[in-house]
């Protein structure tokens, strides 16, 4: 799949019709306070409109300032935010996302998720999901790391299809199976961690194929992230490299080259199985 992206304000519609950026901002391990105001900021300020944070992340209020602060009006920026396991189930999640928005300072946000399928709470959740987006408090509801029978579960329960499921993805775990499923669903999946966390960005096949390009081999993982249909949300908190991860708009990886990254699969995780966590 080719993405048409041109730039940072392109985006794809969900099953919905709410139409999201193709590459965000991700704050995870971002601290609060003057550092993630600094990152979103600097973001917001080089083109960025998505920017993607979480409850348990603790900086909230941090991207909610910035947002404001920001210049650009509201309607025009895509903030996600997830709710966090301790919180879920069903009346504790409808609490849990008004706490959100009041450290957000924000009257909504474009899309809510449940951040993990905690066991024997995760389908509660998601009906608190679905009255929130029924009751028109969210613009698009969606999940985090689930498989698919996490997401045969909740769709089973409500009939109702998330928008986007963000998981773990990068070269060597590249979820061909989980993609497929939630393409054939209408479900947009989204990288978190696209960069493996630092690691392996110097592997041989990502070396060979920046200087066929002329791009870090971080801009050659993000735009086979978009060449898969899968939006991307680097984290950084320099600009240089938040401007460097959102130049990947003007080169396109051959058939060839997407299939040699697709060779680098280990099915290796630097997250937790969804299947297995303790948090």
């Amino acid at each position: 799949m080719t993405v048409t992206a041109r730039g940072l304000a392109d985006t794809t519609t969900l099953n919905n019709g709410v139409k999201m950026p193709w590459l965000g901002l991700g704050v995870w391990r971002v601290e609060e306070g003057s550092q993630v105001e600094q990152s979103v900021a600097a973001a917001i300020a080089n083109g960025y409109r998505s920017i993607d944070t979480a409850a348990v992340y603790g900086n909230e209020a941090g991207v909610g300032k910035a947002v404001r602060e920001s210049g650009v009006k509201r309607e025009e920026l895509f903030i996600t935010t997830k709710v966090w396991n301790a919180d879920q189930g069903f009346d504790s999640t409808l609490r849990a996302h008004e706490a959100s928005l009041e450290k957000l300072g924000l009257d909504y946000v474009d899309l809510y998720l449940v951040h993990w399928p905690v066991k024997g709470k995760y389908r509660e959740t998601w009906k608190a999901l679905v009255k929130l987006y029924e009751e028109k408090r969210v613009r698009a509801i969606g999940v985090s790391n689930h498989h698919i029978h996490h997401l045969d579960d909740i769709i089973n329960d409500t009939g109702v299809v998330p928008a986007v499921n963000q998981v773990e993805y990068h070269p060597l775990l590249s979820q061909v199976e989980l993609l497929s499923y939630c393409k054939s669903k209408g479900i947009q999946m989204e990288a978190w961690s696209p960069l493996m966390q630092g690691n392996n960005l110097d592997h041989p096949t990502l070396k060979e194929l920046a200087t066929k390009h002329g791009k870090s081999t971080a801009q050659i993982v993000l735009r086979w992230d978009l060449q898969h249909g899968v939006v991307t949300i680097p984290k950084s908190t320099k600009e240089a490299r938040i401007k460097e991860n959102a130049d990947v708009f003007d080169f396109e990886l051959s058939a060839e080259d997407m299939g040699k990254i697709d060779a680098m699969n280990e099915n290796r995780r630097f997250g937790a199985d969804p299947d297995n966590f303790n948090f």
